[in-house]
């Protein structure tokens, strides 16, 4: 079977690249490189043995995708590419909608064309906006009360899909909402490392461990948890990944939708804490105001995948920190 993944250079792409490729699957990757970088084809090749073929390519240049299309021959598309920074999408939501929904639109106008009919998204816990109750199921309405239009993206996204599906009786679409990503490939090859400002936690408290970041803001101690902190769902990225190996194999007519989380949550400071531990120095950080729409506390129910894909998480917050300090440790050296 031949993938292509859009966006397959970023932080879930390259993981999830690595996997399909360790089953058996081939793979190109598209990716514009705004947020990546093209280096990460060689820490694939490093850890598989094989470079995948690099289509440098905008989704929103609609000649360029086509082309792709008509020389790839693709059995089923990975959408992962999109912007994701949730405060910019606050100030910039036309950025947001152009590039996230604009290149999705192209990209299934694309797999039309080409009588592509498989796809697994990349959606995102944001679109059960505040449910007002800390687990989610897939069973819940969404698209009410998301506070950020990055949010939204996804959720229209979600909604497109089920119409082309409507549309096509033969269309598959599998929906994986993820939580929070977190670690790096145990080899200390793959990891995140964004070109921007990073926007998650991880990504900034790495930062903060190399002095590139001053210290780390903790957005409220007052919250009803455990510690006061906000309370996440915080997966392994490698668990993440294989969940999509997972998802396609039992890949099917219609939309399909899975959480992918552990089904617990972790605090901020108890993640702060896992850090320290594993990299035996002290986090600064100070505690600032809340941000607006954030919520206390929010993980998944990850029932319907451990039990439709038989699929469960097996890395732990431990194992996170400690792939993630050997990235860095890898990193450093380049």
């Amino acid at each position: 079977m031949k993938i292509l993944l859009t966006g397959g250079t970023g932080y879930i792409g390259s993981h999830t690249a690595v996997e399909l490729l360790e089953n058996g699957y081939e793979v190109e990757i598209l990716d514009n490189l705004f947020n990546s970088k093209k280096t990460v084809l060689d820490d694939i090749e490093k850890i598989t043995g094989i470079k995948p073929k690099f289509h440098e390519v905008d989704l929103l240049d609609m000649p360029a995708v086509e082309k792709v299309f008509e020389e790839g021959n693709f059995d089923l598309v990975m959408h992962f590419a999109g912007l994701k920074a949730v405060g910019e999408s606050v100030e910039k939501p036309l950025k947001y909608y152009e590039n996230n929904v604009g290149g999705t639109i192209n990209l299934l106008k694309c797999m039309e064309k080409s009588r592509v009919k498989r796809i697994v998204f990349s959606s995102s816990a944001t679109v059960y906006g505040n449910q007002g109750v800390a687990e989610l199921t897939e069973e819940m309405q969404t698209g009410v009360g998301i506070t950020n239009p990055y949010g939204e993206t996804k959720h229209i996204i979600e909604e497109l899909l089920k119409d082309v599906s409507e549309s096509d009786s033969e269309f598959e679409a599998t929906i994986l909402r993820y939580f929070n990503p977190v670690g790096a490939h145990s080899s200390g090859f793959l990891g995140e490392d964004p070109n921007d400002i990073p926007n998650n936690l991880m990504p900034i408290i790495m930062k903060v461990s190399i002095g590139e970041i001053k210290e780390l803001s903790v957005y409220g101690d007052d919250y009803d948890t455990i510690d006061g902190t906000g309370v996440r769902d915080y997966i392994h990225v490698v668990d993440l990944a294989k969940g999509h190996v997972a998802a396609l194999k039992k890949m099917g007519p219609g939309v399909s939708i899975y959480n992918l989380g552990t089904g617990k949550g972790t605090s901020v400071f108890e993640m702060i804490s896992a850090f320290e531990k594993a990299s035996g120095k002290k986090l600064p950080y100070k505690v600032v105001e809340r941000r607006p729409g954030d919520l206390a506390e929010m993980y998944a129910n990850p029932n319907k995948a451990n039990q439709e894909l038989d699929w469960h998480t097996e890395l732990s917050i431990e194992d996170a920190m400690n792939d993630t300090i050997n990235y860095l440790r890898h990193i450093e050296k380049k």
